[in-house]
């Protein structure tokens, strides 16, 4: 069980009746959304592939199901978009108009929920990359050298 010093934060539920409103626009452009195989993901897999790194997808068995699983590596990426995982976060929150009293918790909680799979992994004895979609699109190179620089095999303590 979690302990949460400041408290988990709870995110209500959009809906009208809670006070929530969309536009049918608004709707079909979210609802075109993925939340795996995004762009950005498949080019960092894409290269890494093109480089001869083989892995694993969306390994379930693992906290917060990370995108790219390189088990042999004890090595997991995750690629987080920049509005729902909060990137610049501070300077982006002031700048939401609609629907501030969801949209606030909810990314604050996705926040939240990264830190606690990366603690998570990390304790299980797994190393964990995050890279924002930006990044990807913008320096995908050097994203790619840094998964590199990490694929290493573990020393084994124990001889």
């Amino acid at each position: 069980m979690i302990d949460y010093k400041e408290g988990k934060i709870k995110v209500p539920r959009f809906s009208e009746a809670e006070g929530f409103y969309t536009t049918p626009e608004k709707s079909r452009a979210m609802s075109k959304i993925r939340s795996k195989d995004t762009k950005p993901e498949l080019l960092l897999r894409r290269a890494l592939w093109a480089k001869g790194h083989r892995y694993r997808l969306r390994d379930k068995r693992l906290p917060g199901s990370p995108d790219i699983v390189f088990r042999k590596y004890k090595l997991v990426v995750f690629v987080d978009g920049d509005f729902w995982h909060g990137y610049d976060w501070e300077a982006k929150k002031g700048k939401l108009k609609t629907n501030r009293g969801f949209w606030i918790p909810k990314i604050e909680r996705n926040m939240q929920r990264d830190k606690e799979n990366n603690e998570e992994l990390e304790s299980m004895g797994w190393k964990v990359l995050r890279f924002w979609e930006s990044s990807i699109n913008k320096e995908l190179d050097s994203c790619v050298a840094v998964v590199e620089e990490h694929l290493v095999l573990p020393t084994n303590k124990n001889h």
